[in-house]
């Protein structure tokens, strides 16, 4: 990949790639650090990665480093967020839906979080997000049908409490 190509591949991604590790990360300055350290990595692999699969490579870096970042900072506290959205539930009404459904995406394992936020959010085909995530088609579609089953109940449990 040459210099050129490199500058059109991040121009051409990078408000995506940037909507997804924000969506992700749900902080605006860790998304910016994920999405910085995508476009040095693949400037550093820029002699490896073939220009038609920059797109694939960028996200499925972005994931990588998302879920590596997570686990080293022990982000994932899912009983200190059920105990803040238990408390935010009195405060429910002054939540937009938005609200509502971000925080329930935020109890999904990183896997299936990833695969809402590609399909529903980016809009992205399940082979597109099979290759980003390096698994199968099939696999896509059976873990979006979890994850839509488990925000289903989230949120369904979350209107019983209100």
């Amino acid at each position: 990949m040459r210099r050129q190509e490199y500058n059109k591949v991040v121009e051409q991604f990078a408000g995506n790639l940037y909507g997804y590790a924000f969506r992700f990360m749900r902080s605006e300055h860790d998304a910016q650090d994920i999405v910085q350290d995508v476009f040095e990595k693949l400037w550093l692999n820029r002699k490896k990665v073939e220009i038609d699969k920059a797109k694939s490579w960028m996200f499925t870096t972005a994931h990588n480093a998302m879920i590596n970042f997570m686990t080293r900072k022990d982000r994932m506290h899912l009983s200190d967020e059920i105990v803040s959205v238990e408390r935010s539930v009195d405060q429910q009404r002054q939540y937009e839906a938005r609200e509502i459904v971000d925080k329930a995406v935020a109890f999904l394992p990183p896997m299936q979080k990833s695969i809402i936020l590609l399909r529903d959010l980016e809009g992205y085909a399940y082979q597109e997000i099979a290759d980003i995530l390096e698994i199968s088609e099939s696999q896509v579609k059976v873990y979006l049908f979890r994850a839509r089953k488990k925000l289903k109940k989230q949120l369904k449990e979350l209107m019983e409490l209100a």
